[in-house]
C-alpha cells in the first residue's frame, strides 16, 4: 500500500466492544455487516474526546452548526444547495424511512423497491403492515440496469418508492439519465420517492454520485455514518423541499421518538463534515486499492467467481452462479468450514440468490486473509461435490 497520511493499515481488535460485527457471532472473520474496520478520522476522535471531558451527559439539542455542516458539505462536494428549513434531524436513515412509511402510506399499501436491495427495506415495509412490490433490476452481461417498462407499470400501483443511490448491494451509481427517468415516472404516477443516499460519499476516486434533484415528491435521506464509520452515533437528516411533507414527517418522527440526538453525535458529525474531508478522500483511495486486490485475486485465483463491476460503496457483489449452490448454503458452508461470514445474496431478494456480498472495508491484511479463506472454502466445497467445478 502506498504511503498515507492516515492509518488504514492497523488491525484493530474489536472483540469485547459489543460490536455487532465481531461480538454477535463466533465467526473468525466477519465480512458482512456494513461498517468499516478502520480507525475514524483523527478530528472525529478528538471531538468526541473533547465532549467526553465534560462530565455531564444529559439530554442534548441539535445545534444549527450540524445543519450548517450538511449544507456546506453538499454544496462544496456536489454543488447541491440545501436550506435549513428543508431539513429535519433523525437518529438514523431507517428510523426515518419507517416513520415516513407510517405517515405517508396506509396499512396494506404496496411500496416499491428495486431488488436485489438492502434487506432492511423489506423488513421496514413488512413490519409496518405494508407490502413489498419489486421492480427487479436486470442483470445482463455482468451489469445491472433498470427495467423501466416494469417500473412504469408497477409505479401505477403504489404511492411510495424507496430508491437506493448508490445502490446497495450492487455498488452502482445511478446515472443522471436514470434518475431523471425515475423522477418523471414518479411524477406521472404521483408517487412519493424516498432516496436513501447513505453511501453517496464512498465512490471511486475522481467519481461522484448524482444526488436526486429536489422535487415536490422527493425526500432524501442523508448521513455521514457510512462515509466516516460513525454508524454507532445514529445520526442523519431528512431533506425535502416539500414543506408540507416535511412537517408531516417531523410530526411522525416526534411521535416515534426518532428525532432525538445522541449527546456525542453532533460533535462527530460536525467534525466529520468540517474537518475530515482529506481523510475521506484518502479512504476512497484505500477502498479502490482494496477493490483492485479483490478483482485481481478473483481473476487469478478464483475465476469461477465473478466480481460485479461497481463504482461506489465498500460492499462487493460476487457472482457465484457457476458454483450452482444456493447463497444461504454457500454462506453457511463458508462460516462452518472457514469461519468466514459473507452475506447471502438471497437476503437482498430472490434474484440475488446467485451472489454473495463481501465487505472489503478493512486493512489489507484482513482482506487478503478473507480472500484466502474464500478460496479454501470453494476448494473444500468442490471436493464435497466431487469436482463439479
Amino acid at each position: 500500500m502506498k504511503n498515507t497520511e492516515f492509518d488504514f493499515e492497523s488491525v484493530i481488535d474489536r472483540h469485547g466492544t459489543n460490536s455487532l460485527k465481531w461480538d454477535l457471532f463466533a465467526d473468525d472473520l466477519p465480512m458482512w455487516v456494513a461498517d468499516m474496520d478502520f480507525k475514524v478520522a483523527p478530528a472525529i476522535e478528538k471531538a468526541i474526546l473533547k465532549r467526553a471531558d465534560h462530565p455531564v451527559y444529559g439530554y442534548t439539542i441539535v445545534p444549527d452548526e450540524l445543519f450548517d455542516a450538511y449544507i456546506s458539505w453538499w454544496d462544496r462536494r456536489y454543488g447541491l444547495e440545501m436550506s435549513r428549513e428543508d431539513m429535519a434531524y433523525s437518529m438514523g436513515v431507517m428510523p426515518s424511512i419507517s416513520s415516513m412509511i407510517r405517515c405517508l402510506t396506509d396499512v396494506g399499501d404496496e411500496i416499491l423497491i428495486q431488488s436485489p436491495v438492502y434487506h432492511v427495506f423489506y423488513y421496514v415495509i413488512e413490519d409496518n403492515g405494508r407490502k413489498v412490490l419489486e421492480n427487479e433490476l436486470l442483470f445482463e452481461d455482468g451489469k445491472y440496469c433498470i427495467d423501466f417498462d416494469d417500473l412504469d407499470e408497477k409505479l401505477s400501483r403504489v404511492g411510495m418508492m424507496i430508491l437506493c443511490n448508490p445502490h446497495n448491494p450492487i455498488g452502482k451509481i445511478w446515472s443522471q439519465e436514470d434518475l431523471n427517468r425515475i423522477g418523471e415516472l414518479c411524477r406521472k404516477h404521483d408517487v412519493i420517492l424516498i432516496s436513501d443516499e447513505i453511501h453517496c460519499d464512498l465512490t471511486d476516486p475522481n467519481v461522484k454520485y448524482n444526488p436526486f434533484a429536489a422535487d415536490d415528491n422527493v425526500i432524501r435521506c442523508l448521513s455521514p455514518s457510512k462515509s466516516f464509520n460513525i454508524a454507532g452515533f445514529q445520526s442523519s437528516i431528512v431533506h425535502t423541499t416539500n414543506r408540507e411533507l416535511l412537517e408531516r414527517i417531523k410530526a411522525q418522527m416526534h411521535v416515534d421518538n426518532s428525532d432525538s440526538c445522541n449527546v456525542f453525535a453532533t460533535a462527530a458529525v460536525i467534525a466529520a463534515y468540517n474537518e475530515s474531508e482529506e481523510w475521506l478522500d484518502e479512504l476512497r483511495e484505500v477502498l479502490y486499492e482494496n477493490k483492485q486486490i479483490v478483482k485481481d485475486y478473483m481473476a487469478c485465483e478464483l475465476p469461477i467467481i465473478n466480481l460485479v463491476g461497481c463504482d461506489a460503496t465498500y460492499l462487493l457483489w460476487l457472482d457465484c452462479s457457476s458454483l450452482k449452490v444456493p447463497s444461504k448454503v454457500l454462506s453457511g458452508f463458508l462460516r462452518t468450514n472457514q469461519g468466514l461470514f459473507l452475506s447471502a445474496g438471497v437476503d437482498f431478494g430472490q434474484n440475488g440468490d446467485n451472489f454473495l456480498r463481501l465487505n472489503m472495508a478493512c486493512p489489507q491484511k484482513l482482506l487478503k486473509e478473507g480472500l484466502g479463506r474464500l478460496k479454501a472454502g470453494v476448494i473444500a466445497l468442490n471436493t464435497i461435490n466431487k469436482g463439479l467445478y
